[in-house]
């Protein structure tokens, strides 16, 4: 007896031998995974998967090189005030008072505050250096003097940058404006691409909104802190919606599939014991629960429902023909053990293909959901059989009959009627189905190869408004209020800093050196179509404008960077290191370290880019512009670091669906090779999940949902899922065909004529049932997911149910015609 044949024979003899045994400790064992429910800890945003990005890293470098201002060792609150006029008296008056009531809450950590209002007073007293001073000002000057300072105020760039665009000097008017509180907080905030995570600022900036909101008008707090507070709270009121609406979905139709309330009850239970343990293992592993993650119950419901139906299907088709309890349950589990661990083993490749990204998330997303399937294997191959011949004999010893135990799909039914359509099509024309496929499939996967990749801090965020369908739900579904996303797209319409984006160069070398300035100043001369440039240079801040700015400020250093300036470009070329030394000792020092470090070995160059420019463009100008410096020199910056996630993501897409794609194959080529002996019935296996690989890859296209952070994980997935679909279907044929194959006529020793189609009829009447039970109470409950308050959720329960719909058809109505054919030339 083969290996593989004594440990399904000691596996099965324990389930229907000793089933109390085998429930007990299953119980047992859940209650191990309990405690680890209570350690899970959560992680969201967007800078969990920028933290291992190059360009993140070469961003933190520029953090730690330019620290003192670039990086400040607090946080920053933003008040955005709006109004008919924010530069009235009134509006004025109320900011400040609402800075001075921040100011003066000492668990808010104030260090300063830069306001319009406050260079306002400044203006009208240059000696109003103190909130209360500037509010006594402004309370003394009447509304034509505010005009006029405000006119005056306006020839300050960093005045204007305060107001929105529709700032009007004349009339000295604007309908918005923002303040900025800086705090001092121990240890400093990270200076991340991305948002979210653990903030010191939440609680502060909590407290902040409280503190303005008793001022009155319309100021509003806004900062990292707060956008990291609705990350999380975007996850569990995403759980909060969707998993009681997967669960109702669920139980409705699981009502219909089981119809007995004792096997609902079995059934549901293991579903139960599959998630505690996921969870549960979740926690004692230290792994945080992210919004990957959330997709990972929904998952393991989709197989756990499909594996429940055919357990207790199976053996209630063992129990129509009048076996009894035991040999009823011993010999479909005999079959479905085998099918669960094809399934579960292509599964765990599918998801554990995963662990081959760049991305953090997305390789703990594979590790748990691994896990998580082969939770469900045990629970649902072991522990579920077992229960339900402890159940059952229970039931009949106290003489009691189990009702509903017809299985689903048999010919006499509706159901049972519609699901030979593959086997009918298989029958008239197979071979010219199977090359219409092939052609449509090229096609869908040719067309899919467009589809867009993105990566952004606005697919984790709530929409702007919350559908009206989730506003109507009860408390305590009903969502909370986002803020986030409407004053962040706010932000971006009316201010004009808030538009554009900024590419940082960090550049590594003896900046002493005689062509350093000069090679900067190159770098910037005839610059790519999406830097913003005047007279073809582009725009940036570096030491060379601090040189300049100086220059202008200092008679003696002016002459100093002259007398340096060999060829008379406004650059110096010579005696650097002396020029760096003056502006080093200066007033001048503090700006300088902005742009260049103490040891003259690294310098940053900020350039602005056109607004409206694709961020893959401006990543591979900046790339461009970062090769014509001399000296080692990196592109970084927040949306650097998203595009290298962007194109992670991808390449993650890419390289799992090849790698799950390559092991699975290999897989079932020996498992069909070892169990019957055919290792072409691999390839049979294989051939539907192909096909619902890329019809979903062309939907994809089709509908617009690109690849990002959640759906990159799609394509592998649907691999591990679908095959669940086509490898019960085949596997189920080659038990009814090998057992038709060794069948032979007792008046003359010859084996029956072409066994496949009975093998066909008897495995869609069979098999199809569960298949289709599955199907439908799946997608139900992964489609719930669209019903989640972020977007990247609804997107990517749109694409699972699709994959299980596309699985479940390609086995139903593709694989007949596939099997006809691998019987014809190689079976």
């Amino acid at each position: 007896m083969a290996p593989q044949d004594r440990l399904l024979r000691r596996t099965n003899d324990l389930v229907v031998g000793r089933p109390r045994a085998v429930v007990i400790t299953f119980l047992l064992v859940t209650v191990l995974f309990v405690p680890g429910l209570a350690t899970v800890s959560t992680e969201a945003g967007t800078e969990q998967f920028t933290q291992e990005s190059p360009a993140q890293i070469a961003l933190e470098r520029v953090n730690e090189d330019f620290g003192p201002t670039f990086a400040s060792s607090g946080g920053s609150t933003q008040l955005i005030h709006r109004g008919r006029n924010v530069l009235a008296k009134p509006e004025l008056l109320r900011m400040l008072e609402a800075l001075e009531r921040l100011d003066s809450r000492d668990e808010l950590r104030v260090s300063s505050t830069s306001s319009a209002a406050g260079t306002v007073a400044i203006t009208l007293d240059p000696s109003a250096t103190t909130l209360d001073a500037q509010i006594r000002t402004l309370e003394s000057a009447s509304p034509g003097e505010i005009d006029r300072a405000i006119r005056t105020a306006a020839d300050q760039p960093g005045f204007r940058n305060q107001l929105s665009d529709d700032f009007n000097r004349q009339s000295a008017t604007a309908s918005a404006t923002i303040a900025v509180v800086q705090h001092r907080i121990p240890g400093g905030v990270d200076e991340a691409a991305g948002m979210g995570g653990e903030s010191p600022l939440v609680s502060i900036q909590r407290q902040s909104q409280r503190v303005v909101q008793t001022v009155g008008g319309d100021i509003v707090v806004f900062g990292s802190g707060l956008v990291a507070d609705e990350f999380s709270s975007v996850i569990f009121d995403s759980l909060f919606i969707v998993v009681p609406a997967a669960v109702v979905l669920i139980f409705v139709f699981l009502l219909y599939a089981y119809r007995n309330p004792v096997d609902l009850g079995l059934g549901l239970l293991s579903l139960v014991m599959t998630l505690v343990w996921t969870m549960g293992f979740l926690g004692l592993a230290g792994i945080p629960f992210t919004q990957l993650l959330i997709a990972v119950p929904p998952l393991l419901l989709a197989v756990g429902i499909d594996f429940g139906l055919h357990a207790i299907n199976r053996y209630r088709e063992e129990r129509a023909t009048g076996a009894a309890i035991r040999p009823a349950m011993a010999l479909a589990n005999r079959q479905l053990l085998v099918a669960f661990f094809i399934v579960t083993t292509t599964t765990v490749i599918g998801f554990s293909a995963n662990t081959v990204s760049d991305l953090g998330p997305i390789r703990e997303f594979g590790i748990v959901a691994a896990f998580g399937i082969l939770f469900t294997f045990l629970i649902f191959g072991i522990f579920l059989p077992a229960a339900k011949v402890a159940v059952d004999e229970l039931v009949d010893s106290l003489g009691l009959t189990m009702p509903f135990q017809r299985p689903l799909g048999r010919e006499e039914t509706l159901l049972g009627s519609v699901l030979p359509l593959g086997v009918e099509i298989a029958r008239r024309a197979p071979t010219a189905f199977v090359v219409l496929v092939l052609l449509g499939s090229l096609g869908a996967g040719y067309y899919g190869t467009g589809v867009d990749t993105t990566f952004s801090q606005d697919d984790f965020l709530p929409p702007e408004e919350t559908p009206a369908y989730l506003e109507a739900l009860p408390e305590p579904f009903r969502p909370g209020e986002y803020t986030v996303t409407e004053r962040t797209n706010f932000l971006e319409e009316n201010f004009e800093t808030a538009q554009g984006d900024t590419v940082v160069i960090y550049v590594q070398g003896p900046m002493r050196q005689d062509d350093a300035l000069e090679s900067i100043q190159r770098a910037g001369q005839n610059p790519p179509d999406t830097f913003v440039a005047t007279d073809r240079t582009a725009d940036f801040e570096s030491i060379i404008g601090v040189v300049r700015s100086h220059a202008d400020q200092s008679a003696s250093f002016a002459r100093l960077v002259d007398r340096s300036d060999v060829d008379d470009d406004g650059v110096p070329d010579d005696n650097l290191e002396a020029i760096y030394d003056a502006l080093l000792s200066s007033s001048a020092r503090d700006r300088a370290l902005q742009f260049i470090t103490e040891d003259l070995r690294s310098a940053r160059v900020v350039y602005t880019t056109e607004a409206d420019a694709e961020q893959g463009a401006v990543v591979g100008d900046a790339r461009t512009v970062a090769d014509r410096y001399r000296f080692e020199a990196t592109a970084t910056g927040g949306v650097v670091v998203f595009q290298d996630v962007a194109d992670a993501i991808l390449a993650s897409a890419v390289q799992s669906l090849l790698i799950a794609l390559t092991l699975t194959a290999v897989f079932l080529l020996a498992i069909y090779r070892a169990l019957v002996g055919r290792a072409s019935l691999g390839l049979v296996n294989l051939a539907p999940i192909l096909v619902t690989i890329t019809l979903l890859a062309g939907s994809m296209r089709f509908f617009g949902l690109p690849f990002n952070a959640l759906t990159a994980t799609i394509l592998s997935i649907s691999l591990g899922l679908g095959i669940d679909y086509s490898a019960h279907f085949v596997h189920r044929f080659a038990d009814e065909y090998e057992a038709r194959v060794e069948s032979v006529s007792v008046a003359d020793g010859t084996p029956p004529a072409n066994p496949v189609f009975p093998a066909l009829t008897a495995t869609v009447t069979g098999t199809g049932g569960a298949l289709t039970g599955s199907m439908v109470t799946t997608v139900s409950g992964i489609g719930v997911l669209v019903l989640a308050i972020t977007p990247i959720l609804g997107q990517f329960g749109v694409l699972t149910a699709l994959s299980i719909f596309y699985s479940y058809l390609t086995a139903m109505v593709v694989t007949p015609s596939v099997v006809v054919v691998w019987a014809r030339y190689i079976g």
